[in-house]
């Protein structure tokens, strides 16, 4: 095949002789003028008589006459006499001569033809080099680029010659059966002899499944680390490009490198980029995802078996999964990682806080009460945001205040003390966070009340914070009308005091209208029986619904919206007699609230017990 950079350097060598030749040519055409007329030392000495002669100049016995009408001369004098004398011997009037301005100039410079030659010439021509050499490259860099595109941009880990910060399964706090699940495959990796005598086959793929956060690349990482074996990591998104066939050339690339590494660990990280499932053929079959799942399915469990290399790959949209890859051959394994207990938050904090100086009386299981439903990314960001504050306070130690503040920080953003509420507004504030802590503490079905504050966080003017005594996984029809009843009771409580409501409580009734609108739909916990209305489009992990499938009527409808009704005017019914019931320790808790601006659990536990 010809080079497509021969032909360029030609073209570049034609354009550069080509503008050597014009520079030339220029060059003459600019030194090169009309030639002077040359006259006589007589007709000379004549005209200086006469009165003609402006200035002269001698360079080496050649004479050039400037006249005063502007015209140029040129004349030879003799070489032995001066100018003045040979001007004289020649009849020249001396008084005339003085009139004159002679010039005598010193032999001519090489630069006199020299720099013509510099600027018009060489100057063009280096510039010219220049400029052709840089496309050169250039164009010399991007075929060197297309050749390396269709490579896989993974990253290796545990390659002799690729250091890496080594984790292991003492890294991963809790996912205690999580870890036992992977062992085998850690056991596989390190004696592979051992299961291939047996005629055992290690499973060729694990399909990390969880709600973002909770460490599934962690745990890859760690069972490389454990293993002891290369680690090849790379994202989903890394494979998919406009150009058809890019990314099945990349995944081919990949497993093409891990064979050279068995036995070895592949990371695919947010599988379900390349992973979701296939469709109709739209455009006419060749969409590069599908092309990219064809090359990936057939790299896992083809022709040609890869006995030594393990698959890992990790997602939070397993339903959106193509069935293809989650066959046995191919992902054989599935485990799902949820959200840690209390327990293990604790051993995640402790891992998290090894490196950080903490303060004797901090009481990590207190902070693990208080964040159920947070992942592991969500406790690093906590501490983290603990240190920070220390640090900002200039502290040598970080306290526990510090790590009850960024909690709050976290769920609900940083303090707004420069928003300074008019008494009107705290006085609102006070008895609507009172009104939720009371029915909270009123109820037996409510979560605990941790801490109530009327100090702006974020988008809130105050908030109570409610922690459950113990993390549950099934929740009852009760502890639903409960959360109801709390959330109703804030706007109930201005009504109650104030005669009045406000739009503070526009949040509650949208968490309350969802919780009861579940409760028929969903949950079957209603007068309409045990049925699910609707096909929700929901991802469990993710936690976001995006869309529903009507399939009930709309007499059914009309049925649904009544029964939420009911449900929700029921509660507030309750709701509001037990805050008239108690009104003088909701004026109480509410009055403590506008002192102090913050309670803790112990202060209001102890003006409830006082009340009582």
């Amino acid at each position: 095949m010809k080079s497509p950079f021969r032909g360029l350097l030609q073209n570049l060598f034609l354009i550069i002789l080509i503008f050597s030749i014009l520079g030339l040519l220029f060059t003459y055409f600019q030194t090169s003028q009309t030639e002077p007329k040359e006259i006589s030392i007589t007709q000379l000495a004549q005209d200086i008589n006469a009165g003609k002669v402006k200035e002269i100049k001698e360079l080496n016995n050649e004479l050039t006459i400037t006249y005063s009408d502007g015209s140029i001369a040129k004349s030879l004098k003799d070489s032995k006499d001066p100018l003045s004398q040979s001007l004289l011997n020649y009849g020249t009037d001396k008084e005339k001569l003085r009139d004159v301005s002679v010039i005598f100039e010193s032999s001519a410079s090489i630069w006199d033809w020299l720099m013509p030659l510099l600027i018009f010439v060489i100057l063009p021509f280096v510039l010219f080099a220049v400029f052709f050499f840089t496309i050169f490259k250039q164009a010399k860099t991007g075929a060197a680029q297309t050749f390396d595109f269709t490579k896989a941009p993974a990253k290796l880990f545990g390659a002799e010659g690729h250091p890496k910060e080594k984790i292991t399964f003492k890294d991963v706090a809790g996912l205690k059966e999580e870890k036992a699940e992977l062992e085998e495959i850690v056991d596989f990796l390190k004696n592979p002899q051992k299961y291939l005598k047996m005629g055992a086959k290690i499973p060729k793929g694990v399909l990390l499944v969880g709600p973002a956060g909770t460490g599934k690349t962690l745990l890859a990482r760690a069972v490389a680390g454990e293993s002891d074996v290369p680690f090849f990591s790379v994202a989903g998104s890394s494979f998919v490009e406009m150009f058809v066939g890019v990314g099945s050339s990349r995944v081919r690339s990949l497993f093409a490198a891990a064979k050279k590494q068995q036995p070895c660990l592949v990371f695919i990280d947010e599988l379900d980029s390349i992973g979701k499932t296939r469709g109709p053929a739209i455009t006419g079959g060749h969409e590069e995802r599908e092309q990219t799942l064809n090359q990936l399915l057939t790299e896992m469990d083809g022709f040609e078996q890869n006995d030594k290399i393990i698959v890992l790959a990790a997602t939070n949209r397993p339903d959106v999964l193509d069935p293809a890859l989650l066959r046995p051959g191919r992902f054989d394994r599935k485990i799902v990682i949820n959200l840690p207990d209390i327990q293990e938050r604790e051993e995640i904090l402790k891992i998290h806080c090894r490196n950080k100086p903490l303060d004797s009386k901090v009481n990590l299981r207190e902070v693990a009460e208080r964040t159920p439903g947070f992942s592991g990314a969500d406790l690093a960001n906590l501490v983290n945001e603990a240190a920070i504050l220390a640090a900002k306070k200039e502290a040598k130690v970080i306290r526990q205040n510090d790590l009850l503040v960024s909690i709050e920080k976290v769920l609900l953003g940083p303090e707004r003390r420069s928003h300074i509420m008019s008494a009107k507004e705290k006085k609102i504030t006070a008895y609507h966070e009172a009104g939720h802590a009371l029915i909270a503490s009123l109820i037996p079905e409510a979560s605990p009340v941790r801490k109530i504050s009327i100090i702006s966080r974020g988008m809130a003017a105050g908030y109570t914070l409610k922690v459950p005594k113990e993390d549950t996984v099934l929740k009852t029809k009760k502890e639903f009308e409960a959360e109801i009843k709390v959330l109703l009771a804030g706007r109930l409580s201005e009504n109650v005091i104030f005669g009045d409501i406000t739009t503070g409580a526009s949040d509650d009734l949208a968490k309350a209208s969802e919780i009861a609108r579940n409760m028929v739909k969903v949950y079957g916990m209603s007068s309409l029986g045990p049925i699910v209305f609707g096909e929700r489009q929901s991802d469990i992990f993710l936690d976001r619904e995006f869309g529903e499938s009507k399939n009930y009527s709309e007499e059914m409808a009309e049925q649904i919206d009544k029964e939420v009704e009911k449900i929700i005017k029921v509660a507030e019914t309750e709701t509001e007699k037990l805050l008239i019931s108690h009104k003088t320790l909701l004026k109480k808790i509410a009055e403590t609230l506008i002192k102090k601006e913050t309670l803790e659990k112990e202060e209001f536990d102890a003006l409830i017990k006082s009340k009582k």
